[in-house]
């Protein structure tokens, strides 16, 4: 399972600061991703060698002081159902106020680990002034100063406790595929046409509090995960905020699956909320297929697939070594054949590649072509390995890393791509002092 935190509580208390405190700025940081259809407020975050993922809820709230009533509370009632660790910050500096007593009254319902994080706190006469925050029910609280810094750490120590480590979130050799995309792209009629009547399902497994979002399935011989990011609940259910819970559940498929298939609207193109669900897929190392999907309906004498996979591509680089299929989950074009390549694609995301082979062809492209030198200044690259990470990632000794660009960089991924078949897998290189 992945590791969510979200980050609670009402208007102008700092959470979008303590949001960038914990994904940018500190030093201990992997990552920072824009969110699904918002930038800004879904990131990457490490402590103490434990990655998890932080959501801002305050970056989906518009609307004025009266807004708790509708957004916050559908907001902090979804925070509640999908993440695993939640922050309820306050402001020191306004003390207790309605609004703040609400939100601990929407927390007390949850058994999930919720945080009380007094805000600005940066003086001792501060520290004293938290005190009255005990009155919304809580045995604790941690005094931070989200602009400075300072509390974050032991405030991070806690959360971590009950996070899952990085080696426990990948205990399961099952294939877990995850079907991302735009709302009514055709995830859950490809997710229906691809199991049918005829379904062989293992055993159903419960998301964090719905009905089953992963289904465990057998198909060309083997087991593998299921996971819908589409609506699954009753429609009578869902009233949150779609903006946000869109986000949140895309965010959950993708950091819990191995592979994501993202379909597209073949009728409406590859736009710019498709490009970042892919960059969110392939920040999180995730591999990726591509499925055009409703290709039945579009005119193909004015597209075909050779103009449509370019455009893809384009707006996609440097990262154009994907899969992308032409489907329609209604006429069951290429259904059976996205799930083959998925699975082709998660095979390759597990390639070891032994020490000898890879040296052996590094050597063979570094004769034919040397990094160029800079400032006068020759790189030698002695030595190549694999790391031993969930994702192909390779550290290549040299005696000035430094100096080596993003241009050759990519240079060497493409080789390693073409030599050793990585296709739909993002690959990582490092540059290391020998």
């Amino acid at each position: 399972m992945s590791n969510i935190v979200a980050i609670v509580g009402r208007p102008n208390v700092g959470k979008s600061t303590l949001f960038n405190r914990l994904t940018q700025t500190r030093s201990a940081i992997v990552d920072s991703v824009s969110g699904v259809t918002r930038d800004r407020h879904y990131g990457k975050s490490e402590w103490n060698g434990i990655g998890f993922s932080v959501i801002d809820t305050g970056g989906y709230i518009d609307g004025s002081d009266d807004v708790f009533e509708d957004e916050i509370k559908k907001q902090i009632e979804l925070a509640i159902e999908e993440s695993d660790v939640i922050l309820f910050l306050v402001d020191v500096s306004d003390g207790v106020t309605s609004m703040d007593e609400d939100v601990a009254k929407l927390l007390r319902k949850t058994t999930k680990p919720s945080f009380l994080v007094v805000n600005k706190v940066d003086n001792s006469k501060r520290v004293n002034d938290a005190v009255e925050f005990y009155s919304l029910g809580y045995d604790n609280y941690y005094c931070i100063s989200s602009s400075s810094g300072s509390g974050t750490g032991d405030l991070l120590d806690s959360i971590t406790r009950y996070l899952n480590s990085n080696e426990e979130l990948n205990v399961e050799n099952i294939p877990r595929l995850a079907f991302v995309g735009i709302p009514n792209v055709g995830k859950s009629s490809m997710i229906n046409t691809l199991l049918g009547k005829e379904r062989n399902i293992v055993t159903n497994i419960a998301g964090t509090t719905r009905d089953s979002i992963h289904t465990h399935y057998k198909l060309f011989g083997y087991d593998f995960m299921l996971t819908d990011t589409a609506g699954l609940r009753k429609k009578s259910k869902v009233n949150e905020n779609l903006e946000f819970y869109s986000v949140m559940r895309t965010v959950r498929a993708i950091e819990n699956s191995d592979v994501c298939l993202l379909l597209i609207d073949a009728l409406k193109g590859f736009n710019a909320q498709d490009l970042k669900i892919f960059h969110l897929a392939e920040k999180n190392n995730k591999g990726v297929v591509i499925l055009v999907n409703k290709w039945d309906l579009v005119n193909k004498e004015t597209f075909s697939t050779e103009q449509y996979t370019k455009a893809i591509t384009d707006k996609i680089a440097p990262f154009i070594d994907v899969p992308i299929l032409f489907t329609s989950a209604i006429t069951k074009q290429r259904v059976l054949k996205a799930m083959e390549v998925a699975i082709s694609v998660w095979k390759r995301r597990k390639i070891k590649i032994k020490t000898s082979e890879l040296n052996d062809f590094l050597q063979e492209i570094l004769k034919k072509n040397p990094p160029p030198s800079t400032k006068g200044k020759y790189i030698k690259i002695k030595y190549c390995t694999q790391l031993p990470t969930y994702t192909p990632s390779f550290a290549l000794f040299a005696n000035l890393p430094q100096y080596v660009k993003d241009p050759y960089k990519r240079f060497i991924e493409n080789k390693l791509r073409e030599k050793f078949g990585f296709s739909g897998v993002p690959i990582n290189i490092y540059f290391r002092k020998k």
